[in-house]
């Protein structure tokens, strides 16, 4: 068996929600921006919804343009435009990516007013965090949590490779919220009165940075909104998974014991590691329809029968009831916004 084609993850509607906290604090008009974004406002009714990675893009990039702010309202005190691309601009000055985030995190000290960012290495392990210096409110939590991923991705991007991380800690308001932070970054999270971190092996610090001028460009036109799924573990079993699956989801999805084959291991040892990833086959199949039937319903060429079949349906009734029950909305509805949009 070999895969064909890549469906990317979506991402949950929690984010949409709090990542327009900012909006909302601000009065800014939310329901013209999930328009511009192609989002339906039922969505945001749905806790079981989510968006697509180009959809949840432009809902940043408007949320940037309207605030001027690069944190998106989320801090009491807007992030000046601009301040990502100078930071990595500074960053490639750094010999090395220790160097480089020392170099990133001044930067961003002068910036921020309500957050303070710091690198820190005891015992072998480094230590990035972000500490507040106002209280932490919901808003405030997810720009300390959008911050720590974006400093883990732009950290992989300096050098070229995915890093490995020890941990994961977020302000415990928020911590419950994101339960599959652990699952995209493969490192355990733990709950923090007030700030966010991630921890890691210190000799990583040591690696060279590779970037330069040249391949910066190409970098930050998808950026930042690439870096909350850009360095995902491409290599777990889950994804692996997934990879073999797109191929076949047109038919009949191969059985456990068919991906074990694939995969050259016995259905024991794949279970084994599916349950270290916090993941079961039968929710990796379902939610890789789910991703594929958003990725398909983008498409206003296809009918929703050909969506079906597409994605291994019988019938199109029966596509729809799945997607309803995957999504909490029909995906006539989900579409709409889509179309109204473009």
């Amino acid at each position: 068996m070999a895969a064909a084609g890549f469906t990317q993850h979506t991402i949950s509607i929690v984010h949409v929600h709090r990542v327009l906290l900012g909006a909302r604090r601000r009065a800014i008009d939310v329901e013209r921006l999930l328009a511009r974004a192609g989002i339906s406002p039922a969505l945001l009714a749905s806790p079981l919804s989510r968006v697509s990675q180009d959809q949840y893009a432009r809902l940043l990039a408007g949320l940037r343009r309207g605030l001027r702010d690069e944190l998106w309202g989320l801090c009491p005190t807007p992030l000046p435009l601009g301040s990502f691309t100078q930071g990595c601009r500074l960053m490639l000055g750094g010999r090395t990516l220790g160097a480089a985030l020392a170099l990133g995190l001044r930067h961003y000290r002068l910036l921020l007013r309500d957050l303070v960012p710091r690198l820190t290495v005891h015992d072998g392990a480094a230590h990035l965090s972000v500490a507040p210096r106002v209280p932490v409110d919901l808003a405030l939590a997810y720009a300390q949590r959008t911050f720590i991923f974006f400093a883990h991705g732009l950290a992989s991007w300096l050098v070229a490779r995915r890093l490995p991380l020890l941990g994961l800690e977020y302000p415990a308001v928020v911590a419950a919220e994101f339960p599959d932070a652990g699952e995209v970054l493969r490192a355990p999270v733990r709950g923090t009165p007030g700030g966010a971190g991630w921890y890691m092996d210190g000799r990583w610090l040591e690696l060279p940075v590779v970037q330069t001028e040249d391949s910066l460009g190409e970098f930050l036109r998808h950026a930042p909104a690439n870096l909350l799924v850009r360095y995902r573990e491409s290599s777990s079993t889950t994804e692996r998974i997934r990879r073999i699956l797109r191929g076949h989801l047109a038919g009949e999805l191969p059985s456990l014991a068919d991906i074990g084959r694939e995969l050259a291991m016995t259905p024991q040892t794949l279970r084994r590691r599916l349950r270290e990833e916090g993941q079961g086959y039968r929710g990796i199949k379902e939610g890789l329809r789910r991703d594929a039937a958003i990725e398909y319903l983008a498409r206003p060429e296809l009918t929703l029968p050909e969506i079906a079949e597409r994605l291994g349906f019988s019938e199109s009734s029966t596509f729809q009831r799945a997607f309803k029950q995957w999504t909490g909305v029909a995906p006539g509805e989900y579409r709409q916004a889509r179309i109204t949009r473009a």
